[in-house]
Parts: structure tokens; C-alpha cells; sequence
């Protein structure tokens, strides 16, 4: 009876977490479909219709096509050269011994302990220096040092986990350093190299400082920039800032949606391989 009783408390407690953190997102869904009568009336009602009119107009009559299609090239060009990066150093630093190996491990993964703003400074020279301010290469290249801790700390268990014998086979046959990583290791921490990847992603997607803080133009603008200039433009049609909300937003819950068990697991793994 006890028992029953402590996963009928358990699974209050788990359906009141779901609530509490599902409904803003389900709302803002819901209200993209209203109408404003609707909303300051009846905030909680479901929409009369479902009309997709508003986000057609958002991506024909704004510049939504070209905030949408820069925010997929600086998250993913980032995200893919970030991911080759961080997984040859990750393979080094788990396979290969050298004094200083978990010093350096260490200097990487301390900088989670570091705030983003601390480093305004020095990245905001460094860009204008490089002529690459209000570009998204600009943008592209700070992005690709996101991320560095939790994706060295993820790859780094994952290569720790493939056996050494299997290497060392490979360097027998001949194969070569980058040989032996791309074609021998790497295809066996696909697990790790997709959960980095995700994370990166996601978070570059809806990074705001350094995108607002580097661009200038309309036309560099990612979509968290143009949200931004969307809720002063829409702040009393609330109808254009829900459906701009959820064209932001749905692309990475969809993602995550797909890859949370994937996500989850890979975490959970490497703190025990690591």
C-alpha cells in the first residue's frame, strides 16, 4: 500500500513538471492561431480556427526567409567544424598519453565556470580586428568555440570506451594517425559526436548576445535578432509575436523531441566513463 502510495505521489509530482513547463510553449502555440479579440478575451480558449495565414504572411510580407536561413547557416557551419575539432582533440587527449594531458583536459572543461559577458571584450577586438563585424562569418566563427567543455567532456568518454586493441590493430596495417581516428574510432562514437552536435546546435540556434552584439544590418540578422525587433514592431498585435515566437522556438523542440532519449543516455554514460 505504501508503495502505491508513493508512485501515485510520484507521478503528481511528474504530470505537475510536465504542466508547468509544456503549457507556455503549448499557449504560445495556441495563441499564434487566435485572433487579438481572442487572446484578451479568452487567453485560455482553444483558437476557432487553425489559419495559417499569419505565418505565411510572417515568411512572404517580413524578412523571415532570410532570418531563417541565416540562423541554419551560422548554427550548422559552426556545429559541423566545432564537431571536428572537438573530436580529434577529445581523441587525443583519451588516447593518447603526453605531460600536461589532464591539465589541458581540465583548462577545457573550466570553462563552464566562465560567463559568456566576461569574454565581450576580447571577442568583440578580435572580430573587428579580422574585418568580420556585422558578417555572419563573424558570428560563425565566435560560435564555434560553443560548446567546447560539454563536447570535449561527452567525445572524450566516448573514445575512452573504444578499445585500444583496435587501434593499435589499425596502426599495425598501416594506417595513420588521422587514418585510425576518422576510420576506425570515430564511426564508433557516432552516440557522443550526435549528442555534441545536437547540444551545439540548439544552443547557437537561439544564442542572442553575441549575434546582436556583433551584427548591425537587417540583412545578418538571426532569428533571435529579428524576434527582438518583432516584439517592439508587434507589441500590440499579439497574433504576429506568438507566430514569430513559435517559428523560432518549434524548430529546436522538434529536434531535441527526436533526440532526448539519445541525449540523455549519452550523458548519463559519460559520467560513468569518464
Amino acid at each position: 500500500m505504501r508503495k502505491v502510495i508513493s508512485n501515485i505521489f510520484m507521478y503528481i509530482i511528474m504530470a505537475f513538471v510536465i504542466l508547468i513547463s509544456a503549457f507556455p510553449i503549448l499557449w504560445v502555440i495556441m495563441s499564434s492561431f487566435k485572433s487579438n479579440g481572442e487572446i484578451l478575451t479568452s487567453a485560455l480558449a482553444l483558437p476557432s480556427s487553425f489559419d495559417l495565414s499569419v505565418y505565411i504572411s510572417l515568411f512572404t510580407d517580413y524578412s523571415f526567409p532570410r532570418y531563417f536561413l541565416n540562423s541554419i547557416l551560422v548554427s550548422s557551419a559552426s556545429t559541423l567544424f566545432s564537431l571536428f575539432i572537438f573530436a580529434m582533440s577529445a581523441y587525443v587527449i583519451a588516447k593518447y598519453r603526453f605531460p600536461g594531458r589532464m591539465l589541458l583536459f581540465v583548462l577545457f572543461t573550466v570553462t563552464l565556470l566562465v560567463p559568456a559577458h566576461s569574454r565581450t571584450q576580447p571577442i568583440f577586438s578580435l572580430v573587428m580586428n579580422l574585418g568580420l563585424y556585422n558578417r555572419l562569418a563573424g558570428v560563425t566563427i565566435v560560435y564555434l568555440s560553443a560548446g567546447l567543455a560539454m563536447s570535449l567532456f561527452l567525445l572524450r568518454s566516448g573514445f575512452m570506451s573504444v578499445p585500444d586493441s583496435l587501434s593499435e590493430a589499425a596502426e599495425i596495417e598501416g594506417a595513420g594517425f588521422f587514418r585510425t581516428f576518422w576510420s576506425v574510432n570515430l564511426p564508433l562514437v557516432k552516440s557522443s559526436l550526435s549528442t555534441a552536435g545536437i547540444l551545439m546546435f540548439l544552443n547557437n540556434w537561439n544564442e542572442f548576445y553575441f549575434a546582436s552584439l556583433l551584427t548591425s544590418s537587417d540583412s545578418v540578422r538571426t532569428l533571435p535578432i529579428a524576434l527582438s525587433f518583432f516584439t517592439s514592431e508587434f507589441s500590440y498585435n499579439y497574433t504576429y509575436l506568438f507566430a514569430a515566437l513559435t517559428v523560432v522556438i518549434l524548430p529546436g523542440i522538434v529536434i531535441y523531441a527526436f533526440a532526448s532519449d539519445q541525449v540523455q543516455a549519452s550523458v548519463a554514460a559519460s559520467g560513468v566513463k569518464g
